[in-house]
């Protein structure tokens, strides 16, 4: 016998529920899910980690004479939920603009299909980043290590899966994939940040890279650093404008240190160096060197 009554609290959930259902357009037609799921999604990202590296992030127990087998019946498993969620997605993109099912799911498995095809080149990235951050740090002892332990890493690898799914037409599914690794490393990267290969994230925790944020090369950076906006442009009836240009971008070679700060669409020229706690909103040349000190003794710009 339960020592709760919950029906009047049921009620009540109820009529908010349909109270935000009615303000969103939401339809109260009783049916199945209307959204991926945060669960199913983890879930694919743990099986996609597995095929992608099966003897360091697959079972146990598994043998090198098993790893096709594994790989191939791992990766069918996950494309095949992965279709699931991509479905739901696009179906709750259109529930404004009604399309037919079989278009939707045709757009699904396409897009799946695309996303395995791209699987071997993010495994060749993934390779790349890992030995970078072998190579940049003196602690790492094996590039095992680097994937086994190092958040950065971890990072990269839902990053490199998001940025795929993302460039899909599948934003909702790439966020959560984002969101998964912010979550468990404190790092958070959005999933439309173009990162070309040899990234190396040294720590990790705080740091922040906006959605139009662009990185070449062979780029480092530490700790709590931001790539962000400087400001948010909006339009004639004063909504945000989504979708436009204006986080940094971050040429080849590359090493920004902890805690400094970069907003706007700036550029960091290749090899340039940016020190510690520093607040950069300004391009910085090639090959430069900014530190504190440096910004200090920098004459001040006027106000436009």
């Amino acid at each position: 016998m339960s020592h709760f009554d919950v029906s009047d609290i049921v009620s009540a959930l109820r009529a908010a529920r349909d109270e935000w259902r009615d303000s969103q357009k939401r339809s109260r037609e009783p049916g199945s899910r209307e959204f991926p799921s945060r669960d199913a999604l983890a879930g694919i990202v743990e099986s996609l980690k597995g095929a992608l590296f099966p003897m360091r992030l697959g079972p146990p127990d598994l043998r090198h004479e098993s790893e096709d087998f594994y790989v191939g019946y791992t990766l069918d498993s996950a494309l095949q939920s992965l279709w699931v969620q991509a479905s739901l997605e696009l179906r709750y993109t259109a529930r404004h603009q009604p399309r037919a099912a079989e278009e939707i799911d045709a757009q699904a498995t396409a897009a799946v299909r695309e996303f395995a095809a791209a699987l071997p080149g993010i495994r060749r990235l993934l390779d790349g980043d890992v030995l970078a951050a072998f190579q940049g740090d003196p602690a790492a002892r094996s590039v095992d290590e680097v994937l086994l332990c190092y958040p950065g890493i971890l990072a990269m690898v839902h990053h490199r899966l998001a940025h795929r799914l993302y460039g899909l037409g599948l934003p909702l599914l790439a966020r959560i994939v984002a969101e998964l690794a912010h979550s468990q490393t404190g790092i958070d990267i959005h999933p439309g940040a173009q990162i070309d290969a040899g990234f190396f994230i040294d720590h990790g925790t705080g740091v922040v890279i906006g959605e139009t944020a662009v990185i070449g090369k062979r780029v480092r950076i530490y700790q709590a650093v931001t790539l962000g906006a400087k400001r948010f442009p909006i339009d004639v009836e004063g909504n945000l404008q989504k979708g436009q240009p204006r986080h940094p971008v971050v040429e080849d070679d590359v090493v920004i240190y902890a805690g400094a700060t970069i907003l706007g669409r700036v550029t960091l020229g290749k090899g340039a160096t940016i020190g510690g706690n520093v607040w950069i909103t300004d391009d910085v040349p090639p090959g430069a060197s900014v530190s504190q000190a440096s910004l200090q003794n920098a004459p001040q710009r006027r106000a436009t």
